[in-house]
């Protein structure tokens, strides 16, 4: 920062745009951005001095983001720490409509976003305030009732909010979250869910090393010891792993995460869910909530580094045992997940590097040097990643993550990576038939380029490999291969922007000082011409190949193809990218031979001809003298020659000759404006000649000429891109250009050649104009008058002169001006416009053609749309220009988007992400410099609406709503992206736009009218008229859409129109949201406001308001909040004076309806017409009506609840128990007294009111709040409501349902089916009813006691549904009740319910469940006691059979399940009923007693602080059922399932019961896998010998039941996680049952322990002693009698062995050799008819195992050699020749080696001696049979 500068701007700038300073005009800049910004800061605190949130506050904080996009953060710190605490307040204001919120949101999160600026003591942020608005919006307790209606955005962008802020919480913070939420943290619940993610998103994890005792310690190892003691992935988990993550990337070095490794990487394993093992299953719960990749590789990179780098160790284990998942031969739907993971780790250990290395020091606290990445750190990372990622870049998702991943390893360890990539890449080039393998190394080749140039000292040789494989790309340049053509295209340009193209042979013999490399380099560089004759060889090739007579037929159409114009785009840009990098000789020659092609040939000016101009454009962009002085001559004479014939302006096709030359000198022409003056004569002298031609194609080339020419003296641009400044025309004894390969641009030094239109161009422009501009204006002029006669043709020709004068040379045409359109909005701030300078000085003295053009354009359209409305070209034409004067200023707005898109693209691609600071390449910088300039050209939005745009979109409208519909639709597009761009237009324009669909207007036709309701509708970008967020336009509307039904223009038998207003109603539901009525501003943020008028540098433009303006605005303020109220009750009363009409079709009836149900508010209640409209419509005809009612109605009672009374309460007092110190969580002492106790419950009105009732389940189970809040008892809340006691409102409701008939007809309708069989317990009608029961008390009750009773007996879906729906509603509503009407209640309700559930069925079953669900939830079960206990009564009776007894299960489990851990008693009193049934016969009933043990035993868990549970324990429970299923542990045989299905009489026998039982226990198992937290293990394990019995071993569907579920059982639980210490136990339950004598039980222990060592591997891996285990097992388990067990082992050993659990050592190598050399028995010659002995011998399974041994190890890397590989196969082949079974292992061992390494055999080959090759070979072909 230059001292001038600070003392111009009078501040330190926090940090400005540095490209702003290398604009032509950047000495103006700061001046004018001080100019803005006082104007900022005075409007801004202005409008909120004066409470004036809308327009003043709205509109200056989008001028506030405006200039953060032009100028950075070019503020003081005082002023930046303002803006933010003034946009923080106006975020967090409590009544705050939420779109406003929204907009003040993203500026504050822009101006939050480089945190080194402002550091904790320079600004700190509350969080209650932010915490309430989150609550607020995202927990809204009035949403779903439809009381609010937020946008869909807003949860993401609160989300980035919070993450912005959160660096700037005080530090008392971490505790007063805790405070807040631990109380939250209740397992069963939901709102564990909830706490979760609050701290995931609040806690503040950067603080300075000393405040880590009041940040993080206070909660780490209690959320940690959660984490670890966690086993079946609930959905929080994903949560609390994103908080660790970002605590450890926030703080690497000060958290000790050793001990936690290896279960940090089990769980991030075992989150892939990779399918393992031979027969897979998947609990679905892990599929949906797995850990997001992105934090979990931030997790990983913070983790390495540090005193022995143990996580690197793990990281190698994971790699090892994913890496043959990487195989291209692969794919699942787990390969996403691992290829992000490999795509995005590289970049987060190169983050990690920058910020430890190279990252500018500021206020957070640094890396410690302990636990910085070292060197060999490096190193390991890079190896560990190499071998996957070179496996994956042939994958089937393509290259793109490979190439990322090598991109970023390349910049830490170029000399590891690229020598790999290049190994392949060289033969991919050499390969013809597969292009894939070229595609995917070419791209990972781009993003290696720049390390592949500036090693340096670690790569040296890279820069050598540079001209070979530019060389050996070229042939990629082919005609029939597109994408191999584009990435061919890609990489040419890649290289050649780095590298300058410059023979510098030369330097051998004139300098001694160059290394042997650079000699070599010299050397090379000759070939440099080569290269670029040879590219363009292969480009006039692919021209040749692309001209039209040779793609096309005759009828197909002219333009380009889509493939087309991309092989045109990359051919234009990589050869104007080769010739901008090379020397003026090679440039020469090339430029030749260009010219030559180009002036040769004669090309059709379609697809070739495009392709050969950009090219011979691209040279003379690059030298411009030198190739105008070829081109410009060569194409006049040819076009002078060729004119001469007076016939030729008449004729309609021309010589393509003429053609061809006039396409190549429009452009040639594209170039440096300053050279091409010199043929300026000559230029003009063609467009006289041509620009009159009669044939389209002729004069619209011409027109171009005229657009280019104007264009290149007019624009501000720069003029070179080339690599290094100032180019590489210096000769080489002075400058190498070898040095400068892969050298990044300088922004201290970019000196950037802008052209910058001089006085002479300026003069040319204005020339030109006057030339051919003045007499079109005045033909058109004439013809509008209708005094001069022109054909159709000759109108859209002189159009087309006046559109590309007007594109040419609109960057020196002022903007329209005039006087602006009057008091639009009222205002106590200026909404004056800001003007950039964008480098042009508008020179007045001369005819401004802007305001020409626009008057002449008016006339015209007038006299067309009168005289001749289907010339539809013309119109096209016009509606094109007027959004050319409106909007274009040099530039297009969707150009400018995607240059943008392409310029960040590139960046990506090249940049250098290790060193940062912006070292891009030169070409880059400048284009970002250009994209500055272009983006203060393009921010016009907010412009003045002045009265010439008001004539303008008039005219728009006016064709919006024309007759041709083309016409229609081109205008409306133009017409929105405008009012998109003028402040406030929409209000001025609106009421045109009704006018034309007032009913009442006969002169209306249909087309108009369905323009009209298009520009009601909007395009999906732009404005939706229909939907403004403003009282005035809403009120204005709405009213007029409904009205529209009423219009003679309507019809209902077009289906466009009815399409349409479907489409306008669905838009505004779909896009409206709530409208504030509150806009008050309270007198902390006054205060702020203040703060910023007064303070200086630069000094606000306007002073700080006066008393009197305050009070004025406080006037203003009452009013405008009057206003809102009166315009919404209005708007309520208009829709319903619509509804009124006798006339108006039910499709608009319906519009209104909707429109109505949206005004419902949660801070106003609605007007009591509507309220009584909404009460009769639950009864009207239309069954859509009626659901919108039944949702309204359910919020007006919302609205009318009363409050009731609430007190604090005292826990301790209450339980008598003093609350421990530290935590506790669970049943204890302290809330024993909030569970059910059968024999206290309250069963008298003395001990109801004496009973602390508390609703949420989650209280008191881990911490209680700091006040725990509690309804008052009922003597204490406000009476019961009489009718005379009520408003209105409640009075209307109140009088239609205590009338029977409307009640009659309101049951009858809501017991209608709606879709058959589809239908489900309908939470909106519950609502409604809890509704009234909450706001009425009984009252209605009996009125409805009738039709409940009819309901319950009837058995038919609908009527059942129905009365389930209105007891939720009744038990629910009935909370406050006193105690006789709840006795009286339920006394009716009992009866009730059981007659019910006596006829419940299959499809009415769930809705029971629903329904005592609801009834139960957030309710103290004291209160429930009725229903519990009827629900308890007996749910197996058998009377109903077995269906109705499994439905009671689920009916019951539904309440029970809600109530989770206060009902311990019920809880015991069920098991104690179910224990004696569980060996039910019934399937249903089975599945469902084993879900509900699920339930019961779910509060049973292990998690730390917590107390063991008074819940039933799964320990005591286990051991009741082993002892009764002792009789199947002791027998051998096998267990069949030959129970007879019936009650048979008599007792069965013990045996046939255990199975039986055997059947509940295992629905039980199967249904608790996924659902609880903690998994019994030891419980498990003394289930599994039976399990291990009964699971088959072949996959077959035919088995049985118990078999199946046995085989599920066992598949689920090897999935489970273990702790640590579990380990021991399962292993030496699996070694007991391996001696076990059934062979199946030992054939299953493989597959389980596959399973269990792969999703428990690194955890595992910590212990050497289980290794061991397992080894041993598996090692005995080969050695085993039965051939399948060996087969199966030798399996699980291969597997071990590749997912690198355990390692091939000389030791195993050594044990297997010595057991293949097992002697076999000599055959004895047996006697005919003696019975084949058939067990195998001893000696024969030792030498079989021996066998299979080795061949795991060969089968364990299927895609590579390791160093012991040969030796083994050797070994191996030996044994070819043995008895069977080991011959067939040997050839089937030998046939997949053959199969996995036929790839690469070329490069596995060099592995093994010649003599190990020749044996090889013989193996592996197979013999021939015709010998």
């Amino acid at each position: 920062m230059k001292k001038e500068q600070i003392e111009t701007l009078g501040f330190i700038p926090q940090k400005d745009i540095v490209y702003n300073k290398l604009l032509p005009y950047a000495d103006k800049l700061d001046n004018e951005s001080n100019e803005i910004l006082a104007k900022i800061k005075a409007n801004l605190g202005r409008a909120v001095q004066l409470r004036e949130l809308w327009p003043g506050a709205m509109f200056w904080t989008r001028k506030l983001a405006n200039y953060l996009r032009l100028y950075g953060r070019k503020f003081s710190k005082e002023d930046h720490v303002l803006f933010i605490q003034l946009l923080y307040e106006l975020v967090t204001l409590p009544h705050l409509e939420v779109s406003m919120m929204l907009s003040f949101t993203r500026p504050l999160v822009s101006l939050l976003k480089k945190k080194e600026l402002l550091s904790r003591d320079d600004l700190q942020l509350p969080w209650r305030p932010l915490y309430n608005l989150y609550e607020k919006i995202l927990y809204s307790k009035t949403e779903h009732l439809g009381l609010n209606w937020f946008p869909n955005s807003v949860e993401n962008v609160l989300k980035t909010l919070v993450k912005s802020c959160r660096l700037y919480f005080p530090v008392s913070a971490t505790q007063e979250m805790l405070d807040e939420w631990r109380p939250l943290l209740c397992p069963f619940d939901v709102s564990m869910q909830k706490a979760i993610s609050y701290f995931e998103l609040f806690l503040p994890t950067i603080m300075a090393p000393e405040e880590h005792e009041q940040g993080f310690r206070l909660w780490f190892d209690e959320l940690m010891s959660l984490w670890v003691s966690v086993q079946n992935l609930p959905c929080w988990e994903g949560n609390l792993m994103n908080l660790f993550a970002r605590l450890a990337n926030d703080n690497i070095g000060y958290v000790n995460w050793d001990p936690y490794i290896p279960k940090i990487f089990t769980r991030i394993l075992r989150s892939f869910n990779l399918p393992v093992g031979t027969s897979q299953m998947i609990v679905p719960r892990y599929l949906s909530n797995s850990y997001d990749i992105g934090h979990v590789v931030v997790w990983i990179s913070s983790l390495l580094g540090g005193p022995g780098n143990p996580a690197q160790k793990q990281l190698n284990g994971l790699f090892n045992s994913i890496a043959s998942f990487y195989h291209p031969s692969n794919n699942g739907r787990w390969l996403m997940k691992l290829m992000k993971l490999l795509q995005r780790l590289p970049a987060s250990v190169v983050r990690r590097l920058h910020r430890e290395r190279y990252k500018k020091p500021c206020w957070i606290a640094d890396v410690p040097p302990s636990h910085r990445l070292t060197e060999a750190d490096i190193n390991a990372f890079v190896e560990s990643m190499k071998q996957p990622v070179l496996l994956a870049m042939f994958s089937k998702t393509g290259s793109m993550d490979a190439a990322q991943a090598l991109q970023n390893l390349a910049l830490m360890r170029p000399e590891l990576v690229i020598p790999s990539v290049l190994e392949k890449t060289y033969p991919a080039m050499e390969t013809l038939t597969e292009p894939h393998q070229l595609t995917a190394t070419l791209s990972c080749m781009i993003g290696m380029a720049r390390s592949l140039l500036c090693a340096g000292r670690h790569y040296p040789e890279g820069p050598a490999h540079v001209l070979p494989l530019l060389m050996r790309a070229l042939p990629g340049v082919d005609p029939n291969d597109f994408s191999k053509c584009m990435i061919t295209f890609q990489f040419i340009a890649t290289f050649t922007t780095l590298v300058p193209l410059v023979d510098c042979s030369a330097a051998l013999h004139e300098r001694n000082d160059l290394t042997e490399m650079e000699r070599e380099l010299c050397s090379a560089s000759a070939e440099f011409e080569d290269f670029v004759l040879q590219f363009m060889d292969r480009c006039f090739a692919l021209i040749d190949s692309s001209t039209l007579e040779q793609t096309r037929e005759e009828t197909e159409t002219e333009k380009m193809t889509h493939l087309e114009s991309l092989v045109e785009l990359g051919l234009s840009s990589t050869f104007s990218t080769i010739l901008t990098q090379c020397s003026l000789d090679i440039f020469k020659v090339a430029l030749e031979k260009v010219f030559n092609f180009a002036t040769t040939n004669i090309f059709e000016t379609r697809v070739a001809g495009r392709m050969v101009a950009d090219m011979c454009r691209a040279a003379s962009k690059c030298h411009p003298a030198e190739s105008l002085k070829l081109f410009v001559p060569h194409c006049c004479r040819a076009i002078t020659h060729l004119t001469t014939n007076e016939d030729v302006q008449k004729e309609e096709e021309l010589d393509k000759e003429l053609l061809w030359n006039l396409q190549l000198l429009s452009e040639v022409t594209r170039v440096d404006g300053g050279k091409l003056l010199v043929y300026g004569p000559q230029l003009v002298q063609m467009l006289q000649v041509t620009l009159r031609l009669r044939s389209k194609q002729g004069y619209s080339l011409a027109c171009n000429l005229l657009h280019h020419l104007l264009r290149s003296t007019a624009l501000i641009y720069p003029t070179d891109y080339c690599s290094v400044p100032g180019g590489f025309h210096r000769p080489v004894s002075e400058y190498l250009p070898i040095k400068d390969w892969g050298r990044a641009g300088d922004l201290r030094d970019l000196r950037i050649q802008w052209h910058v239109p001089t006085a002479e161009e300026r003069a040319f422009v204005f020339y030109v104009l006057d030339l051919f501009l003045q007499p079109e204006l005045q033909r058109l002029q004439k013809y509008a008058q209708g005094e001069l006669d022109m054909s159709r043709d000759e109108v859209l020709q002189s159009l087309s002169i006046v559109q590309n004068c007007l594109l040419g040379a609109g960057s020196l045409l002022p903007p329209l001006d005039g006087p602006p359109v009057p008091h639009m909005v009222p205002s106590l701030v200026s909404l004056e416009e800001t003007s950039l300078y964008i480098g042009v000085d508008y020179d007045t003295s001369r005819e401004n053609y802007r305001e020409a053009i626009c008057k002449v354009m008016r006339l015209l359209l007038r006299h067309i749309l009168e005289q001749s409305e289907d010339d539809t070209k013309s119109l096209f034409a016009i509606i094109k220009i007027i959004s050319d004067l409106i909007h274009f200023k040099g530039s297009q707005k969707h150009e400018f988007d995607s240059r943008w898109k392409s310029f960040t693209l590139v960046k990506k691609s090249m940049e250098n992400r290790l060193h940062g600071k912006k070292q891009h390449i030169r070409a880059l910088l400048i284009d970002r410099v250009l994209l500055q300039h272009e983006l203060r050209k393009l921010l016009v939005e907010g412009s003045e609406y002045k009265t010439v745009h008001k004539d303008l979109l008039l005219d728009l409208l006016h064709l919006s709503t024309s007759t041709y519909s083309q016409v229609r639709s081109k205008a409306q597009s133009v017409f929105f992206t405008s009012l998109g761009t003028y402040n406030f237009c929409c209000r001025d324009i609106s009421p045109r736009v009704l006018e034309l669909l007032e009913p009442n207007r006969t002169d209306i036709t249909q087309q108009q009218f369905k323009g009209a309701l298009y520009c009601l509708l909007g395009n999906h970008s732009g404005v939706c008229l229909a939907n403004l967020h403003d009282w005035d336009c809403v009120a204005m509307y709405w009213p007029a859409m409904v009205r529209t039904g009423l219009s003679q223009a309507m019809s209902l038998e077009k289906p466009s129109i009815v399409r349409l207003l479907d489409d306008l109603a669905d838009k505004v539901q779909r896009q409206y949201e709530t409208i504030g009525i509150d806009f008050s501003v309270p007198d902390n943020l006054v205060l702020i406001g203040r703060k910023l008028t007064e303070s200086q540098s630069p000094t606000p433009s306007l002073p700080t308001p006066t008393d009197m303006e305050m009070e004025q605005g406080l006037l203003m303020q009452e009013r405008r909040n009057a206003d809102a109220v009166e315009r919404y009750e209005s708007l309520v009363n208009d829709l319903l004076n619509c509804l009124q009409e006798p006339d108006l079709p039910w499709k608009f009836e319906h519009m209104a309806i909707g429109f109505l149900s949206l005004l419902l508010r949660d801070d106003y209640p609605l007007p009591t017409r509507a309220v009584v409209f909404f009460t009769q419509c639950l009864n009207h005809d239309a069954l859509v009506v009626r659901k919108v009612a039944i949702s309204a109605v359910g919020g007006i009672l919302k609205q009318l609840k009363r409050p009731r009374k609430k007190i604090d309460v005292n826990p301790s007092e209450i339980s008598g128990v003093k609350e421990p110190e530290g935590l506790l969580a669970g049943d204890r002492e302290g809330n024993h007294w909030l569970q059910y106790q059968g024999s206290q419950l309250p069963r008298s009105e003395q001990e109801w009111n004496r009973t602390t009732f508390v609703e949420k389940t989650h209280w008191g189970y881990y911490s209680w709040p700091k006040k725990l809040m509690v309804y008052a008892p009922a003597p204490e809340q406000p009476e019961d409501l009489t009718p005379d006691d009520m408003t209105e409102r409640e009075r209307a409701i109140y009088d239609h349902f205590s009338n029977p008939e409307f009640v009659d007809q309101l049951i009858q309708f809501l017991s209608l089916e709606d879709r058959k069989g589809k239908d489900k317990f309908n939470p909106r009608r519950f609502c409604l009813f809890k509704g009234l029961f909450r706001n009425y008390g009984d009252v209605f009750l009996w009125v409805l006691q009738p039709h409940m009773e009819r309901l319950a007996d009837d058995s038919h879906e609908s009527t059942q549904r129905c009365v389930a729906e209105i007891i939720a509603g009744l038990v629910r509503g009935s909370k406050h009740w006193n105690y006789q009407k709840l006795e009286a209640l339920w006394q009716f309700l009992i009866p009730l319910m059981r007659t019910a559930l006596s006829r419940i069925t299959v499809e009415t079953y769930t809705d029971w469940g629903t329904c005592v669900a609801t009834a139960c939830e957030s309710r103290d079960p004291r209160k429930l006691h009725w229903l519990l206990e009827m629900l308890m009564e007996s749910p197996l009776s058998g009377e109903g059979g077995s269906f109705v007894d499994a439905c009671h299960l689920y009916v019951l489990q539904g309440g029970l399940a809600q109530q989770e851990w206060r009902v311990p008693e019920l809880l015991h009193r069920l098991l104690e009923y179910l224990e004696p049934k569980l060996t039910a016969v019934y399937k249903n009933v089975r599945e469902r007693i084993g879900s509900v043990l699920t339930y019961i035993f779910m509060i049973d868990v292990t998690l730390p602080q917590t107390q063991p549970t008074k819940s039933p324990h799964i320990q005591a429970f286990t051991e009741r059922v082993l002892l009764q299923l002792k009789p199947l542990l002791e027998g051998d045989e096998e267990i069949q399932n030959h129970v007879v299905e019936e009650n048979g009489v008599g007792e069965q026998d013990e045996r046939t019961q255990a199975i039986k039982l055997l059947k509940t226990v295992l629905k039980w198992l199967m249904a608790s896998a996924g659902r609880t937290f903690t998994t019994p293990v030891p419980q498990q394990l003394q289930l599994l010998p039976l399990l291990f019995k009964i699971a088959p071993v072949e996959n077959d569907d035919s088995y049985d039941e118990l078999k199946r579920d046995a085989k599920t059982c066992l598949s689920l639980m090897s999935q489970g996680l273990l702790y640590p210490e579990q380990i021991p136990l399962v292993l030496s339950a699996l070694k007991e049952i391996a001696g076990s004598s059934s062979w199946h039980a030992r054939f299953s222990v493989l597959t389980y322990l596959q399973i269990m060592v792969f999703y428990n591997l690194f955890t595992l891996l910590d212990n050497q002693e289980s290794v061991r285990d397992v080894r041993g097992l598996v090692i005995r388990l080969l050695e085993d009698e039965q051939l399948e067990v060996r087969e199966m082992a030798a399996t699980t050993l291969s597997g071990f062995l590749q997912c690198g659990f355990l390692c091939m050592d000389a030791n195993m190598q050594s044990h297997f050799e010595a057991l293949c050399k097992t002697r076999l028995p000599k055959k004895r010659k047996r006697e005919r008819g003696s019975v084949v002995d058939t067990i195998p011998s001893v000696d024969l399974v030792r030498r079989h195992a021996g066998v299979l041994g080795l061949s795991a190890c060969v089968l364990s890397s299927p895609y590579d050699v390791p160093t012991w590989m040969p030796q083994l196969l050797m070994d191996l082949s030996a044994h070819l020749n043995d008895t069977q079974p080991i011959e067939m292992t040997v050839k089937k061992t030998l046939s997949n080696f053959r199969r996995t390494h036929h790839d690469n055999w070329l490069e596995h080959k060099q592995q093994f001696t010649d003599d190990q090759l020749v044996v090889l070979t013989d193996l592996l072909v197979s013999p021939c049979y015709y010998a």
